[in-house]
């Protein structure tokens, strides 16, 4: 059974079974009094209803109940939810079936009889576990969700939104345009989708990295060449832009671009013409063409290194994609969709996500944006994850209020994106009374129903 709808007080939820009246009194009152809403049963048949009805967040139950033993109950739960912790109380005599037990799944034991504090550490750990259970398939769910959407831009956040409507509207106009954005943060992705979007989809998509090839083989790429046209040229070679007929070029890292070469694309950009080297025929070119950028290209052409005329011909329009830490909401998301990919290509069971890691993935800035995110990924599907976050973070800039400012409110933004915008939900997941968050939603500048 899932429980990926179930909202976030459901970790905080204890069902406790046991026939004999004073022993559930009496730990009921030790886990309420640690916080815990708390239902009690005497016997099997009523609690499973219950949870059936409305599944808690941990089951604490004696093996010896008057209608069903403790292996039969156990197996009833695990059907109901195999991810639903269980906690054992037993006497001497059942340890070995409690131990049997655990080995199939259960979370822990107790022999009676026991401290009540034994048995609030018990339901602490467990409840911690469940919470991460439940984070889980809540980003599970959102992600199916996002993935069934788009999958080319996953993400919730109102800046992957922005710009997934600016791309899908660009790509039918069928102009050239400019993407900029920081290392790692998906150009790429942004250029094939315009082609995908475009009327050009069914034509070639090609790209070509500026700043990956020498210079003195850029031109030939890029225009090709005709057999004898150079030293070693034995045979006509097409070049990037004649094999885009009628599709995309992509050019990523244009700012690398030799400034020689520079003028020869700005002709092909205003007159659409190819010229092969060592060819005498101009050949007509219909094609779109994106170029990528790292740099702000105004600035580079005011300190010439980079061609003014050319600047202002591709800066018709621009498409700035924005860096991984300012739509955080997005990353754990993106975490499970790149970690059930390299679980996949790795040929392993996708690894739970720890409490550790969760704190990792919402502490870091990741200046490698979604390319560092996805490498982060791979390292933690094959085992190896535990590196990153071993030492602590270096401190963000800024004086402790501002650094304790940034914290709280992509904290408040990561939960109202998990509540879909529900304040009511996002207060109790935090902790914070309802009035509390709205004013502290109102003083970060959050709109709740953006998230929805």
């Amino acid at each position: 059974m899932s429980e990926t709808g179930a909202g976030p007080s459901a970790a905080e939820r204890v069902v406790f079974i046991d026939d004999e009246a004073e022993v559930c009194r009496a730990n009921r009152q030790s886990l309420e009094l640690d916080g815990y809403r708390v239902e009690t049963f005497g016997a099997a048949a009523p609690a499973l209803t219950a949870i059936l009805a409305d599944p808690p967040g941990l089951v604490i139950t004696d093996v010896r109940l008057p209608d069903l033993d403790g292996n039969a109950l156990f197996a009833r739960l695990r059907a109901i939810d195999p991810e639903l912790p269980v906690i054992l109380i037993t006497g001497h005599g059942d340890i070995r079936m409690a131990v049997a037990a655990m080995r199939d799944g259960a979370y822990d034991f107790l022999a009676k009889p026991y401290p009540a504090e034994a048995l609030l550490a018990s339901a602490r750990r467990a409840l911690d576990r469940r919470r991460l259970v439940l984070e889980n398939r809540r980003l599970r769910a959102r992600l199916d969700a996002a993935l069934e959407e788009d999958p080319a831009f996953l993400g919730v956040s109102p800046e992957i939104v922005r710009l997934r409507k600016l791309v899908r509207e660009v790509a039918q106009a069928d102009v050239d345009v400019l993407v900029f954005g920081e290392t790692g943060s998906g150009k790429e992705v942004v250029a094939s989708a315009l082609h995908r979007w475009g009327r050009r989809a069914k034509r070639n998509f090609v790209a070509m990295n500026c700043g990956a090839l020498p210079d003195s083989v850029v031109e030939s790429e890029l225009f090709g060449h005709e057999a004898g046209a150079f030293t070693g040229a034995l045979k006509r070679r097409v070049g990037r832009i004649e094999h885009a007929q009628g599709g995309t070029l992509f050019l990523d890292e244009i700012e690398s671009m030799p400034l020689g070469l520079q003028v020869k694309i700005l002709r092909v950009l205003q007159e659409r013409v190819v010229e092969p080297l060592g060819s005498n025929d101009i050949l007509p070119i219909d094609m779109r063409v994106v170029a990528a950028t790292k740099v702000d290209l105004g600035q580079a052409a005011a300190q010439g290194t980079f061609r003014d005329d050319l600047y202002h011909r591709l800066n018709v329009i621009t498409i700035a994609i924005p860096p991984l830490r300012d739509r955080r909401e997005d990353v754990m998301l993106l975490f499970q969709e790149f970690l059930r990919r390299a679980s996949a290509r790795f040929k392993r069971e996708v690894p739970a996500v720890s409490a550790h890691a969760m704190d990792h993935l919402r502490r870091h800035d990741w200046p490698g944006n979604v390319r560092e995110l996805g490498h982060f990924a791979e390292r933690y599907a094959l085992g190896l994850g535990q590196s990153d976050f071993s030492a602590p973070e270096p401190a963000a800039a800024g004086t402790l209020a501002e650094q304790v400012d940034r914290f709280e409110r992509g904290l408040i933004r990561e939960e109202l994106i998990v509540a879909a915008g529900d304040v009511r939900l996002a207060a109790e997941s935090l902790g914070t009374p309802r009035k509390t968050l709205y004013d502290k939603i109102a003083r970060h500048g959050l709109t709740p129903t953006d998230y929805r």
